[in-house]
């Protein structure tokens, strides 16, 4: 059933017309613990915008979703991602939709902007097709603040408390690094940058697109590191280094990127940004841990896709209608880029209650500010 709580709220302002909105405030529904939460990222996040843009990073068919209550809805893996499990933990009773089918008083709860094959970079990602890249994104939530406006009646200063209260998620650079970096024979980057002028080009990006969503209202923001995505099945598919399980050269560029992005997070909470609040969010330390103690978290396999076609199923990602291996929880990877939903919700519960991978606090604590 459609959110009852946001349909009401449409006809209580419908109502008040000819009232100023100043004091106006919405009641959260019960357990819900932010009014909003918008999310901005690439395929590990998105949620079906790319199903209606031509493009090969596309996820709206089976067995994508095989797992999922509404089956394939566009999300990369076989249940729920990673902002779907946070949002659960936040109290939302409805899963954020994506911007392609957000309307109206939708907004008012958030959005997920994020895209497959979506880069920090414009360039990123275009060897797969259309997708929307970060800057886009943020002009898509601009569009949206612009939208949302309306129900607030021209009280800006209504508008700006309510999606200060807002928590934001940005998971970006992945595909700056695999999908343009690394893919030398599409790209140039590889042979303009060091990996260390690479990583501090992206961050300069990055900071400039980060700046326009706090101008926007944006407070209370989660930034994700890089996973250790040289080490996905993808990698170990194609690459027999040195003994070496992993791509060690892919890696050590990742975290040229990721410590840059702590400083980042740092320097905003520092007064950069003012009044906002930013959590790290450390995929690298996360998805290493989960590869090296994968008994102790319930996989028993952590090298290899549950659905995909050649070594490790990582040469290529999961078919159109392809049967998926049937012990889905005991994977720690759906396919050669994206973790399952069992890897989702385990890294999902630990950031929102610990600090293992959280800095300087934990998201249950950036909600309650």
């Amino acid at each position: 059933m459609k959110n009852f709580i946001w349909t009401f709220m449409c006809i209580c302002l419908s109502l008040i017309a000819t009232k100023s909105l100043s004091q106006f405030q919405p009641r959260l529904p019960e357990g819900q613990q932010v009014p909003c939460f918008f999310i901005f990222g690439d395929s590990l996040v998105d949620n079906g915008n790319n199903n209606g843009i031509l493009t090969l990073a596309r996820a709206n068919y089976r067995p994508y979703g095989i797992d999922f209550p509404q089956g394939a809805t566009g999300r990369f893996t076989n249940g729920r991602t990673y902002v779907d499990a946070l949002a659960q933990l936040l109290g939302f009773r409805a899963y954020i939709p994506p911007y392609s089918r957000a309307r109206g008083l939708d907004l008012l709860r958030g959005a997920n902007f994020a895209s497959g094959a979506a880069g920090i970079r414009q360039e990123t990602g275009s060897n797969l097709g259309a997708h929307t890249s970060m800057d886009e994104q943020v002009t898509n939530f601009g569009n949206a603040v612009q939208q949302m406006r309306r129900f607030f009646r021209g009280d800006n200063d209504s508008m700006n408390s309510y999606l200060n209260k807002c928590i934001y998620y940005s998971g970006m650079a992945s595909n700056d690094y695999l999908n343009n970096y690394f893919m030398t024979d599409f790209y140039s980057t590889n042979a303009q940058y060091t990996p260390k002028a690479f990583a501090s080009a992206l961050l300069q990006a990055y900071a400039r697109q980060l700046t326009q969503l706090h101008s926007l209202g944006a407070r209370k923001v989660i930034v994700a590191a890089v996973g250790q995505i040289g080490c996905i099945p993808y990698e170990l598919a194609r690459f027999n280094g040195n003994n070496s399980r992993c791509n060690d050269k892919i890696n050590d560029a990742i975290i040229y990127f990721n410590s840059g992005l702590k400083q980042l997070v740092q320097n905003f909470n520092g007064g950069q940004l003012p009044g906002s609040k930013f959590v790290y969010l450390d995929f690298y330390q996360s998805s290493e841990d989960l590869a090296a103690n994968g008994k102790s978290y319930g996989f028993d396999v952590v090298d290899k896709g549950c659905c995909g076609v050649g070594k490790n199923n990582g040469q290529i990602t999961c078919l159109p209608l392809q049967q998926p291996c049937e012990e889905r929880g005991k994977y720690l990877f759906w396919d050669a880029f994206h973790p399952t939903e069992m890897a989702n919700i385990l890294l999902a519960k630990e950031s929102y209650t610990s600090q293992s991978y959280t800095s300087p606090i934990n998201i249950q604590q950036l909600a309650m500010l």
